[in-house]
C-alpha cells in the first residue's frame, strides 16, 4: 500500500514540550495511519515516552508543563492540546496500557467494566457485552471466563498485561496507546502479547513505545526514530531497520550507540 492511499488517524504538527525550563520534545512532526502500528524508538531519555504521553495529555497531571504545536485527530483535524479541549475527554478518546501491569484491586469483571461506569453507562446487559468482546479481543475470554469474578491481582504478568488490554479496548477508544508492554514479562507472554498487538489493528490504530528492535521490526508497519528530543528519521519499518537513511538511525539500530 503506498502512503498516499493510507488514511491518517493523526498527525504530530511541531509538537515541542517542556517539563519547566527542561525542553525534552523539539518540534516533532510525524503522522499516524490508520489501522496500523506505529513504533517509537529511541534510546532511554530520547523523549519517546514522552510523545506518547501527550496524546492523552498525561504530562496535565504535573505543573509546570509546557506544551507548543499540536496533535491532531482525524477525521475532523481536531487538536487535542488545545486549551478548550478537556483533557479528560481525551483520555476517553485514547486508550493507555503501561509498562508494568497495573490492574485494579477489583475482580476481572469489574476491571473492565470500570471504564464504562467512569462514563455513565448503566445497562448491566450491555456492560456484560462489552467485558467478554473485550476479553476476547484481549486474548484473554476462554482462560477467564469462568472466573471474572474472582481478584484480577490473582492472574500470571501475562494475564493481568492482557486484562489491562481488554480494560483499554473496552470504551472502544479511537487510539491505543502502548508504553512499554511487554518489558515486564517473560518471553512466551511477551510473544501473545505481540501476536495480540498485531491482531488488533484490524480495529485499532496502535502507537507503542519499545526498546527492543526486534520487536519494533516485527510488529509495526511504520517506526519513528527519536534521538534528543528530535524525531530523527520516519519510514515504513522494513526501510528504516535495512536501509536507514540518517546515520544516527543506522549507529543505534546496529548497536554503536543506545
Amino acid at each position: 500500500m503506498t502512503t498516499s492511499a493510507l488514511n491518517l488517524r493523526a498527525e504530530v504538527k511541531s509538537l515541542s514540550f517542556a517539563y519547566g525550563p527542561k525542553r525534552v520534545l523539539n518540534s516533532v512532526s510525524m503522522p499516524v495511519y490508520e489501522n496500523h502500528i506505529t513504533a517509537l524508538i529511541g534510546p532511554s531519555g530520547c523523549g519517546k515516552t514522552t510523545l506518547l504521553r501527550c496524546f492523552n495529555r498525561m504530562h496535565d497531571l504535573y505543573a509546570t508543563t509546557h506544551y507548543d504545536g499540536e496533535i491532531l485527530i482525524y477525521p475532523e483535524k481536531r487538536n487535542i492540546l488545545a486549551r478548550d479541549i478537556d483533557p479528560m475527554e481525551v483520555r476517553m478518546r485514547i486508550g493507555m496500557v503501561f509498562q508494568k501491569p497495573n490492574p485494579f484491586p477489583k475482580s476481572i469483571y469489574e476491571n473492565v467494566a470500570y471504564g464504562l461506569k467512569v462514563r455513565g453507562v448503566r445497562r448491566r446487559s450491555f456492560i456484560e457485552e462489552r467485558v467478554e468482546k473485550s476479553l476476547q479481543q484481549a486474548g484473554l475470554w476462554n482462560e477467564v471466563k469462568d472466573r471474572l469474578h474472582s481478584p484480577a491481582t490473582a492472574l500470571s504478568g501475562g494475564q493481568q498485561q492482557r486484562l489491562c488490554i481488554a480494560r483499554a479496548l473496552a470504551t472502544e477508544p479511537e487510539i491505543l496507546l502502548l508504553d512499554e508492554p511487554t518489558s515486564a514479562l517473560d518471553p512466551i507472554s511477551t510473544t501473545h502479547i505481540e501476536e495480540l498487538i498485531t491482531e488488533l489493528k484490524k480495529d485499532w490504530t496502535i502507537l507503542i513505545v519499545t526498546h527492543n528492535l526486534h520487536q519494533a521490526s516485527r510488529t509495526a508497519d511504520y517506526t519513528a526514530f527519536m534521538y534528543m528530543g528530535d524525531l530523527i528519521e520516519f519510514d515504513r519499518s522494513d526501510k528504516l531497520f535495512t536501509t536507514p537513511k540518517d546515520q544516527r538511525t543506522e549507529n543505534y539500530i546496529t548497536g554503536r550507540f543506545g
